[in-house]
């Protein structure tokens, strides 16, 4: 019986082969990259279980179950082209690992409008959803300060492309990471740019209220005072403030030849500028990374802002051979982009290769184990490029600042 069997189940070999049939092997098709908004967060439980690998056969395997990586950024509000820009690239960063590794990531996009009470209410929706095991942001120094603690006790990595406040460091928020510089680097960057190289002795300095603005706007005024300029005066606004004209009139009486001002939103250094020229005022404005964003700083301003200085925490990437790929694919999809997104395609990619590492030791993902991969970060190269690791306390090692001149309608390296 066996052996008539068998030979039957060969013929029946043979006829398959004729008609064009294979053997059947198992396979698993990589779904196409998912990187719409994920539903708002509504798990009940802090604590979410680990995800665990899907039974496959051969490298492929990948996490059994929902994988999603939340964005915090201000999608909309007065820095809203500056999050957009963040939050296209780390659309992509997701897209390029999805296809590199056969994942299906999604994004949960939290808006928080620059905002550290907002912050704080999409922090709770994030941290609540047992699939999100890591978080791309907050933008802001305000932001990270009112959220640090929320994800620590969460244990939940979240890596910031743009929070320069050095204080974060020493806040022991053990989850917050970081890919940019600090302002302790930043302030001494543009002080001492601002008495060596334009050779400036009296500057006025603004800062808008946030710790951000308020911190490096101190850093300024220290690296002013070390290299032997005269601070002529300082004034604080709020982000809501449209109207710069008394604020130009006191400027323009004060003697000062620069004006220093950190701000978060770029529209109003535009303003800024606009309200200077229209007075006859023959001021440099030198803005901090807040203000690089050509729409806002330099068309928003119709011209005014031209000769101006802004420093930023990032590179020119268009100008970086390991950029090349992901500066054309998203200007392809986009246009043109500042210098705000690229730290955070970099972001995206620590956590989402943290994951990666942690699915790959233990087979499952889970958000202690994503949070300690985070920390063993360690990549060769990056888009900005620079090699990235990061210092116990969650600080980018070795970065740089970099200074920016508008000049023909453009942000422009400074010599």
């Amino acid at each position: 019986m066996r052996t008539r069997l068998t030979v039957l189940m060969a013929l029946l070999a043979l006829v398959l082969a004729a008609c064009g049939g294979e053997a059947d092997e198992t396979t698993t098709t990589a779904a196409a990259p998912d990187t719409t908004t994920a539903p708002a967060p509504d798990a009940d439980t802090t604590t979410p279980a680990p995800t665990t690998t899907e039974v496959m056969e051969g490298p492929t395997a990948v996490p059994d179950g929902p994988i999603t990586l939340a964005v915090m950024g201000p999608f909309t509000g007065g820095a809203a082209s500056i999050g957009q820009e963040q939050l296209n690239f780390a659309r992509l960063a997701v897209q390029h690992f999805n296809e590199e590794h056969g994942w299906d990531v999604q994004v949960f996009e939290g808006d928080t409008e620059l905002d550290a009470s907002r912050a704080v209410t999409v922090a709770e929706g994030i941290i609540s959803d047992s699939n999100v095991y890591g978080v791309v942001g907050p933008a802001g120094s305000q932001e990270v300060d009112a959220v640090g603690q929320m994800f620590t006790d969460a244990t939940l990595a979240f890596v910031s492309p743009s929070a320069t406040d050095p204080g974060l460091s020493d806040r022991g928020f053990d989850a917050f990471f970081r890919v940019v510089p600090t302002d302790a680097d930043q302030g001494p960057t543009i002080g001492n740019f601002i008495v060596d190289e334009i050779g400036a002795s009296s500057v006025f300095i603004i800062d808008d209220q946030t710790s951000y603005s308020v911190g490096l706007a101190d850093q300024i005024s220290d690296a002013l005072d070390a290299g032997g300029a005269e601070v002529a005066g300082r004034e604080s606004v709020t982000q809501d403030l449209s109207d710069f004209s008394s604020l130009a009139t006191v400027i323009g009486g004060s003697g000062a030849e620069v004006v220093a001002f950190p701000g978060q939103i770029a529209s109003q250094g535009a303003l800024l500028t606009r309200a200077l020229q229209e007075q006859g005022i023959d001021v440099t404005v030198f803005g901090g990374d807040g203000f690089f964003s050509a729409e806002d700083f330099i068309e928003g301003a119709g011209g005014a802002s031209e000769g101006s200085y802004v420093s930023s925490f990032a590179p020119d990437i268009t100008g970086v051979d390991e950029a090349a790929d992901v500066v054309t694919q998203f200007q392809d999809m986009h246009g043109d982009f500042g210098t705000f997104g690229p730290p955070t395609y970099v972001s995206a990619q620590v956590v989402l290769e943290a994951m990666l590492r942690a699915f790959e030791a233990s087979g499952t993902v889970d958000r202690a184990g994503v949070l300690a991969e985070v920390g063993n970060t360690n990549l060769a190269s990056t888009i900005l490029g620079q090699p990235l690791s990061f210092e116990a306390n969650g600080d980018v090692v070795g970065a740089q600042f970099f200074i920016f001149r508008v000049e023909g309608g453009e942000f422009v390296l400074a010599d």
